[in-house]
């Protein structure tokens, strides 16, 4: 009898003992799973994204405390850590000698471990320092407050430079002398945007200086192990990329090898599908005004207005082009197009000087709404100069603009923002007519190149040549006026002579002819709205022919097919020899901004379908399609095409291969956002025809393979910029909301080319609605981090 509690003991201890075992081989089962890496990823893009709102309201501090610093947020990471661990050794991954992956994984590891070793044992600060003071300390900011450190080396301001750019106050560069004592030994060193310096384990970034650039503004960063650490884990990474797209045994591998082996059915290519109207077309004014027709009927010689146009002058923010893009852009802001009437941009803005006193009286304004025309007396839905000052000559709009403009731009609504571009257009206008904008007229042997307009305040000028200027602007538009009525247009051509003589002997810049008549030449071929209308119409017609061979397939078909393809191709060309000369025009790399990225794009979008046309020719439509789509985009009125100066922080060779390989994912993207459309409208026939079915396998197959190029492209892009964002100033991560957004746009679509991994999850149907879904974080990174939340890349 007394073994009896003995016995029930032991199996009350074996079945306590076996529960827990079981409850661990589930807990080892569920952690290991693929199910538990898409739904751990699911809930860290989550916070990430909420994280990037948190800090819209409630400022950064916020967002760190409650998100990014926060110990569930450390935890989620590394239920993450041990995810990608335990899921490489329950696949066997090792042994299966799928390195790409393997490395691309264990990369991600490290540039965590990297980020955990910056948080914990970095040090970051700045100092302050004026001319000719020197410092041993750096201001430190915590969450506690301020306090200062002792640094290993003292440093001493000898002097500040600050260069502008010419007749502009623009900075084109900044950087500080420094005389930096260490160890009972000076050197001297200079500082400035994207050239640090290395002292002690130390790094020393030129951040901001004082108003009156007589002291300097340095960040200060030591994180010696989490840098190292971090960057091998970006080596890392490349190294896996090539792996998993040059291995044998790779995913990517294995669909190009899918893709062979598919029957070749006669060349499906496409459905048309209604995600895409857009009208081209323009209506003309049927009640063109009396005012304007005896305007057009006195117009500029195109020849004339040509050699206007060729003129160099200055921008406000120094850059030297010719007229002829200043009037586009001009007439652009104005009447939102290249051309008014029979008038092209230089022959209207001529015009406007020489008839300021008609042009007013020309319906050239859109009124924004009823309630504005209202205010401003007017009938219908544009008004003239006139219309907007009353009998007296009070601006009407003068009120309601001080409003506007008092509220915080996050709170104006759509229609204070349509009457901010109202007085926008009024106050161009106004500047033009009296000859303010067009600075033509260089102040000899000035230090700040300085450009002036005749409508200047221009007594800074030497007295001849201040005399010059105020006679020979009223001789020009005379003698333009004159010849209006003659057509005898030498006397113009004499007087344009001698304003280009004034320019050539009074100037101290090198206005490089070259750049100028590039810059003329890049105008008059509009290349990419030429572009534009190219890839538009033929990828329709690519459409239209793919349609009819999906049924029947003739000879005729695939040769026209083939000859169109030719034909996009040589446009693909023109459209490189766009950017390259822009390019040439610029000084640097022609993706600083939205326009020119959206550019870059629809290049990158066409030139990647080239690279699946042999399997498909739907993706090479699609793609161009695409292409025009994001020209057309491009050229809306919001976008500026505006060449402009570079901001010192974004000469950084780093940044141009960021941008470049980011905004080429951005391509591949676009890609699989098409064909994930296209091949939702083919599910419902595709089970009824078989050549369909072979098609949507076939899109499916280029649908993941462009997405894991985007793929890969995305995350190098963005660890290019965190490494461009280190040499710059001193931190390759701050969770900025650009930033932020383009890692959840990594985790989406790692989350969509990993789904396939869970069998109940692998299914070409939700895999197509996630490439529609995703590229909504794209346009989210792009876009909307832009309008709708603050950081540091609102230059972009």
């Amino acid at each position: 009898m007394p073994c009896a509690p003995s016995l029930f003991t032991f199996m009350n201890l074996t079945r306590d003992k076996n529960k827990q075992m079981d409850v661990k081989a589930r807990f080892n089962k569920m952690i290991s799973s693929y199910k538990t890496t898409i739904v751990l990823l699911i809930v860290y893009a989550l916070g990430l994204a909420i994280a990037t709102l948190i800090e819209k309201y409630h400022g950064t501090q916020a967002a760190k405390a409650m998100i990014y610093y926060s110990p569930v947020f450390f935890l989620l990471q590394f239920f993450l850590v041990l995810n990608f661990i335990l899921v490489t050794i329950k696949s066997q991954l090792i042994k299966k000698r799928k390195w790409g992956v393997i490395f691309i994984h264990f990369a991600f590891i490290i540039i965590l471990a990297g980020a955990l070793t910056s948080h914990l044992f970095s040090e970051e600060g700045s100092i302050h320092i004026r001319e000719n003071e020197s410092v041993y300390k750096m201001l430190v900011q915590t969450s506690r407050g301020e306090h200062y450190h002792s640094l290993p080396f003292e440093l001493e301001l000898k002097k500040f430079t600050l260069k502008r750019y010419p007749g502009s106050s623009s900075p084109s560069s900044f950087e500080s002398l420094l005389l930096i004592q260490s160890d009972g030994t000076t050197v001297e060193r200079t500082v400035s945007m994207n050239n640090v310096i290395d002292i002690k384990g130390y790094r020393l970034f030129q951040a901001s200086y004082d108003k009156d650039e007589k002291g300097t503004i340095l960040s200060v960063n030591k994180d010696v192990a989490g840098r190292n650490v971090t960057y091998s884990g970006y080596i890392l990474l490349i190294v896996g990329f090539i792996f998993s797209f040059v291995g044998k045994n790779t995913r990517f591998r294995q669909l190009r090898v899918k893709l062979r082996q598919l029957k070749e059915s006669p060349k499906v290519l496409t459905i048309i599908f209604g995600f895409l109207f857009i009208s081209l077309s323009a209506n003309a004014q049927d009640n063109a005004s009396r005012m304007f027709e005896v305007i057009q009927n006195n117009k500029v010689d195109a020849e004339h207005a040509a050699k206007f146009g060729s003129l160099p002058m200055q921008t406000s923010d120094g850059r030297i082009e010719p007229i002829n893009t200043f009037s586009s852009e001009v007439l652009r802001k104005l009447h939102k197009s290249h051309k008014i009437g029979d008038l092209n941009s230089d022959q209207f803005l001529l015009s406007v000087i020489t008839l300021s006193e008609m042009w007013m009286r020309v319906p050239l304004f859109k009124v924004p709404n009823e309630d504005m025309a209202s205010t401003l007396g007017v009938m219908g839905e544009e008004c003239a100069y006139v219309n907007i000052f009353d009998s007296v000559g009070n601006y009407k709009l003068q009120k309601v603009v001080g409003e506007i403009y008092n509220k915080p731009a996050s709170e104006r609504n759509k229609r204070e923002k349509d009457i901010l571009k109202l007085d926008e257009q009024v106050n161009i206008f106004h500047q033009i007519i009296n000859l303010r904008m067009l600075n033509i007229f260089p102040k000899e042997n000035d230090p700040e190149h300085k450009w002036y307009a005749y409508g200047d305040d221009f007594s800074g000028l030497p007295s001849a040549d201040s005399l010059f200027v105020s006679r020979i602007m009223p001789r020009y538009l005379n003698s333009v006026q004159n010849a209006m009525k003659s057509q005898d247009w030498e006397k113009s051509d004499e007087v344009l002579r001698m304003i280009d003589i004034f320019q050539q002997t009074k100037n101290t810049l090198d206005l490089k002819p070259k750049k100028i008549k590039a810059e003329l030449l890049s105008n008059k071929l509009d290349i990419f709205r030429t572009c534009k209308k190219l890839y538009l119409i033929l990828g329709g017609i690519l459409l239209v022919l793919s349609l009819l061979a999906l049924f029947k397939e003739k000879k005729w078909q695939i040769k026209v097919m083939h000859s169109l393809t030719v034909v996009v191709v040589l446009g693909l060309l023109f459209h490189l020899f766009g950017i390259a000369l822009r390019w040439y025009i610029a000084g640097y790399a022609p993706w600083s901004n939205s326009y020119e990225t959206m550019i870059y794009i629809s290049f990158i979008s066409v030139l990647a379908s080239l690279l699946f046309v042999r399997q498909s020719h739907i993706t090479f439509a699609l793609a161009t399609l695409f292409g025009g789509v994001i020209l057309f985009v491009a050229g809306l009125n919001w976008m500026d095409p505006q060449i402009g100066t570079l901001v010192p922080v974004l000469k950084s060779p780093w940044l141009m291969i960021h941008v470049a390989v980011i905004v080429a994912a951005y391509g591949f993207f676009g890609i699989s956002l098409l064909l994930g459309i296209t091949n939702l409208s083919l599910f419902s026939v595709s089970k009824k025809n078989n050549l369909i079915s072979v098609a949507t396998q076939k899109l499916n197959i280029i649908n993941e393979m462009s997405m894991l190029v985007g793929l890969a492209l995305m995350t190098v892009g963005t660890f290019c910029g965190a490494v461009w964002a280190n040499e710059s100033w001193g931190r390759y991560w701050g969770w900025d909301p650009k930033e932020t957004w383009a890692l959840v746009t990594i985790i989406v679509y790692t989350i969509a080319t990993h789904l396939r991994l869970v069998k109940k999850w692998d299914n070409p149907l939700l895999f197509n609605i996630l490439s529609i879904l995703a590229f909504l974080s794209v346009l989210m990174t792009y876009f909307g981090v832009n309008h709708f939340l603050s950081g540091m890349h609102s230059y972009n």
